[in-house]
């Protein structure tokens, strides 16, 4: 997440100032970047987003449009969730025993499968729930196997892991926006099985550039593997002998619980009762575009002691939760939006350059697992309670209490050494 784009801010958040000038993408760093396998694993990446942006849009669209009750949207995209967080674990085992390559190949053939499916059985009629669940599920298994493999392959197709990683969450960030548009627009001129026809052909673009991409042989350490479970508990040694890496883990345990969980569905909510839908869809669009501005950002910045200045950034999601538990203005709203977006995408690119560039390359797999799995349970348990909670202490309250939380997990952050002072590499 992300605040500084003046001189004294950079130099605040551990960066040099003054700053130079951002460098055109088609420069010496440029072309370094843009290199034959970046350019496959760009379009491999942006097309899988693009996908993913459609699913809950042609789960809503297919499933009430059949006459199926609001409910069963929920469960399908449990069923979607459910699996990615339980077996992205052992995604990451497969992935260091079989290549990343591999395992996100097999994935996105997967995912075509199960989107090729949906497609054919939402085009020709109405598809039995327990079909829509089990196939929501082989998608969500199919995230799980290509997740892991995403964190290894960056350090390996691009020689500036932070301008690569700023540039991937740019895309994700436009991904997110036009996924979820062009399938509300492929809806309303065709139907949901067009919709999941569109999904798939994703999967097929980013398996076929997966496919084409020629990379050296990962390293190793010459280590025999053992089982599959010992494996898995090796990267679980791996993961707690960092106190960096599990420090950070821990704190955004608590902050996607407390914080990022309750965000999301609250902002829905209060936004949509007091200003309608319409005005919630821009304020995610909004959102988006700060999301870009802070990967834009992160292109630039390339501070000292990156976890440190990424704690800073994290700041700018208090004025998003304050001004929503307020009540402001739309105008308001937007700039909390716009902040939290490009605080959330400054910081993401921070915390994935530094496990890329300090983790072994033979256990990252794994312990971006372990990270992947922990965060997407304990935001979802948030998101679960929200309304729960927001019914009984008010929606308001959730909020401020939130924002509470994220000034002390910055306040956490910046004072655990091994966090504020870990320096970048490269």
């Amino acid at each position: 997440m992300c605040i500084p784009a003046t001189d004294p801010q950079a130099a605040a958040l551990g960066g040099p100032s003054p700053l130079p000038p951002l460098p055109p993408l088609f420069e010496e760093s440029g072309r370094q970047l843009w290199n034959r396998n970046f350019r496959l694993f760009f379009v491999a990446r942006t097309a899988a987003l693009f996908g993913d942006g459609m699913i809950p849009v042609a789960l809503t669209a297919g499933l009430l449009g059949a006459g199926r009750p609001a409910s069963s949207v929920g469960y399908a995209l449990a069923c979607w969730m459910g699996p990615l967080a339980v077996f992205v674990l052992f995604g990451g085992v497969l992935a260091d025993r079989f290549t990343p390559r591999r395992m996100m190949i097999i994935a996105d053939a997967l995912r075509l499968v199960g989107a090729s499916v949906l497609a054919v059985t939402f085009a020709t009629g109405n598809p039995p729930l327990w079909a829509v669940y089990a196939l929501s599920s082989v998608a969500g298994v199919g995230a799980a196997l290509f997740q892991p493999g995403v964190a290894s392959t960056v350090p390996r197709v691009a020689p500036d892991v932070q301008r690569a990683n700023a540039v991937l969450r740019v895309s994700e960030a436009l991904m997110t926006m036009a996924g979820p548009a062009f399938a509300g627009v492929l809806v309303g001129l065709a139907s949901a099985g067009a919709v999941y026809a569109a999904n798939a052909s994703t999967f097929l673009v980013s398996g076929v550039c997966l496919f084409l991409l020629r990379l050296a042989p990962a390293p190793s350490d010459g280590t025999p593997r053992g089982s599959f479970l010992a494996e898995l508990v090796d990267g679980w040694r791996e993961f707690t002998a960092r106190s960096w890496l599990w420090g950070v883990i821990a704190v955004w345990t608590v902050y996607g619980f407390a914080v990022l969980g309750p965000m999301l569905p609250l902002t829905a909510v209060r936004v949509t009762e007091a200003h309608g839908s319409g005005t919630y869809g821009a304020m995610m669009a909004v959102n988006g575009a700060g999301s870009v501005v802070g990967g834009l950002l992160a292109l630039r910045l390339r501070p000292r002691r990156p976890l440190a200045a990424g704690a800073v950034a994290l700041t700018g999601v208090c004025a998003n939760l304050v001004v929503l538990g307020l009540g402001l203005s739309v105008p308001a709203l937007g700039a909390g939006q716009f902040v939290a977006g490009a605080a959330s995408a400054f910081w993401l690119v921070m915390w994935s350059t530094t496990v890329q560039t300090h983790v072994p390359p033979e256990s990252l797999n794994r312990l971006h697992a372990y990270d992947v799995a922990g965060s997407l349970l304990m935001v979802a348990a948030g998101r679960a309670l929200a309304g729960p909670l927001a019914d009984e202490l008010g929606a308001p309250e959730v909020l401020f209490a939130g924002a509470v939380v994220n000034v002390l997990a910055v306040g956490v952050l910046l004072a655990a050494r091994p966090i504020r002072r870990l320096e970048r590499i490269g």
